[in-house]
């Protein structure tokens, strides 16, 4: 792994002017490019977007919407003004959707000059307190027209305002070390139809910094480790559904009117939905971020289908591959890219109609870095793990290269270690059940795919994989070595007793 990052920092020094020739004679899968940032604006990056012709939208955390053009490699000011902007939506030409603290908004240049002129509210049927964590994202838009948007819970390390918007309720408010909802509807993500009416969709949300869909339209978004959550997530969101932060249940319309943040932990874990993935702390991600798919159909490389997904505090963009098991999505994360040229803050990614991948960076006062960089595929194949997915008796690993069989089916070149979290009000949890599980068998099932039988496999663990010594058959090393896969459930006719 630290071959990569040595590459990767050597192909960002000399690749300030990409072309297409130096892509195609790379040596390298993926190559970094640093994008210049506009003059006197705090590079922050919130939101961004494609235009059909490859113009760049980028929203700034200072409320900037600027337009950048790869070909000038110029920046132009489209709107500006708006309440840190965390989400943008390209309707045409003219227009955009702007997810903003106050509401979602339309922006509209109406008369041709490059500049918008109509600020108009889409939607702030939705509470704030002036509480500095309640963060809104999105929107992101289904085959229907729908659009989602997600809103924060509010910290209790912070204040809120004298006069609120919205109904107030106090409850879940002064636990220490607990995010709260004193206004609809923080911790839940949202839905306006056609209709024009905001709706609840699902709730139990701390920080869900991130959403999108996969190829069959499941929604999905990324929450950051806390209380309740004892390491960042993945969620697969379904209407109705709770994903584990209390706070939120105060707005459900059956609730009752006591402090969810005081109801049992048992309770309170039968009726949440667990993540799709987890990803392990200090691990694989510690505050992820945008979910996006690669719909590319292969101009970024072989992962065509599958999500990446940004992480703040680290240089570091998550590679997610999912699957259905007896009704539910779950599946594994490795890392995509892990190094040096790849700086932190990793905010916000969008595909250019090109196949190039730009990440847009921030780091709010904490963990991060500021501007974009782009990242190339430059169509050498690299040897890695393309999926992981459940067998009866342990795991079955596709390489997107073919794999050196003898090294392969050597079973001393993998240690597997399972654990997981719990659910509680902690902020955060370490691993618990930890256990070494021997691979007891490997076996070349394809070329490029082998399957690994493990002596036990249990539901409700994280299963931690590390491959050494694995290459293709061409001698390429393995680039990322480590993957986990979250095992919510087992294949039928297997054990199915969770130790939850």
């Amino acid at each position: 792994m630290k071959k990569l990052f040595v590459i990767l920092s050597i192909a960002l020094i000399y690749f300030s002017s990409c072309s297409d020739k130096s892509v195609s004679n790379a040596d390298v899968p993926y190559l970094v490019e640093n994008i210049p940032s506009p003059e006197n604006v705090d590079a922050q990056v919130g939101a961004l977007d494609f235009f059909s012709d490859g113009r760049l939208i980028a929203g700034f955390l200072r409320g900037e919407i600027m337009i950048y053009n790869p070909q000038t490699k110029e920046w132009k000011m489209f709107a500006e003004g708006l309440h840190e902007p965390l989400g943008i939506h390209i309707v045409n030409d003219s227009e955009i959707l702007v997810m903003q603290r106050p509401e979602l908004t339309r922006v509209k240049d109406t008369d041709g000059d490059g500049y918008a002129d109509l600020y108009e509210t889409v939607t702030d049927d939705f509470g704030i307190t002036g509480n500095y964590h309640e963060f809104n994202y999105g929107p992101v838009i289904d085959a229907d027209g729908n659009i989602f948007i997600g809103l924060n819970s509010a910290s209790s390390g912070g204040s809120n305002i004298a006069h609120v918007r919205g109904d107030l309720d106090t409850v879940s408010m002064g636990q220490k070390g607990q995010m709260y909802s004193a206004v609809p509807y923080r911790g839940w993500v949202m839905k306006l139809d056609n209709s024009g009416e905001l709706r609840p969709y699902a709730s139990g949300l701390r920080s869900p910094n991130g959403m999108g869909f996969d190829t069959d339209q499941n929604l999905f978004v990324t929450e950051n480790q806390g209380d309740w959550v004892g390491t960042s997530a993945l969620y697969h969101i379904e209407e109705g559904n709770f994903y584990g932060h209390p706070s939120s249940l105060v707005w459900k319309t059956s609730w009752k009117g006591d402090n969810p943040l005081l109801r049992p932990v048992e309770e309170l874990d039968k009726m949440r939905t667990k993540a799709a993935v987890l990803f392990p702390h200090g691990i694989i991600a510690n505050s992820p971020t945008q979910p996006l798919l690669d719909n590319t159909n292969g101009k970024f490389g072989p992962f065509s289908g599958q999500l990446l997904v940004g992480e703040m505090n680290s240089g570091r963009i998550v590679r997610v591959m999912l699957e259905e098991v007896q009704g539910a999505i779950q599946g594994a994360c490795v890392f995509f890219l892990n190094g040096d040229s790849l700086r932190k803050g990793n905010n916000r990614l969008a595909f250019a109609p090109d196949g190039s991948l730009w990440v847009g960076q921030a780091e709010y006062g904490w963990a991060g870095s500021r501007g974009i960089q782009r990242i190339v595929y430059t169509g050498k194949a690299p040897m890695d793990i393309y999926s992981m997915n459940l067998s009866h008796t342990g795991f079955n690993l596709k390489f997107t290269q073919n794999v050196n069989k003898e090294a392969a089916e050597n079973v001393a070149n993998y240690k597997v270690r399972r654990y997981r979290y719990q659910y509680h009000k902690k902020y955060g949890s370490p691993q618990t059940d930890l256990k070494e599980v021997t691979v007891t068998k490997a076996t070349i099932i394809e070329n490029d795919e082998i399957s690994l039988e493990l002596e036990e496999l249990d539901a409700g663990y994280v299963y931690e994989l590390t491959l050494n010594n694995i290459s293709s058959q061409k001698g390429d090393s393995l680039v990322n070595n480590l993957i986990c896969y979250t095992a919510n459930n087992l294949l039928l006719s297997t054990n199915t007793n969770s130790p939850n």
